[in-house]
């Protein structure tokens, strides 16, 4: 009973970073006309002690973190840009990682036919979390980009 008294008063924002080490928060929504060059921030937090490899990862067979768009509506996706990384010696290789709070740039096109109204952009953030002598399995974190067409 007082576990579930504990687990009910926990905020939800906490259960969420327990496993992942890593935290997205909510994107701006975006706002703009037919066949504009729209941007939103999406920010992402990385539990102190550990980190995320960079996009591009320093090796071939590391897994990069990464921004994939499954269904974009009226828009169009176009580049994300990633962070200037940081680098991090671990064990005996020197990585490119990114750690504490920083933003990925998420660029998008609104499609010149698109219908004026709200919409959501869906798509999925990937990463590994690794700290300095394991990795965690490789998760994806969901995202949900409103917008309004005008």
């Amino acid at each position: 009973m007082l576990l579930l008294a504990l687990l009910s008063t926990r905020p939800p924002y906490i259960a969420a970073q327990g496993s992942g080490h890593l935290t997205v928060g909510s994107p701006a929504k975006i706002s703009g006309a037919r066949n504009a060059s729209v941007q939103t921030r999406i920010p992402v937090a990385v539990d102190p002690g550990f980190h995320v490899n960079s996009n591009p990862a320093a090796a071939e067979y590391l897994i990069p973190l990464s921004v994939t768009w499954s269904a974009t509506g009226a828009l169009e996706a176009g580049k994300v840009t990633y962070p200037k990384a940081t680098k991090e010696k671990v064990g005996d290789d020197m990585l490119t990682v990114y750690t504490g709070s920083f933003d990925l740039i998420a660029n998008f096109k609104v499609s010149a036919n698109a219908p004026a109204g709200p919409g959501v952009a869906a798509g999925k953030l990937r990463y590994q979390a690794c700290n300095s002598t394991t990795c965690f399995p490789p998760k994806n974190v969901d995202i949900s980009v409103p917008y309004q067409i005008q």
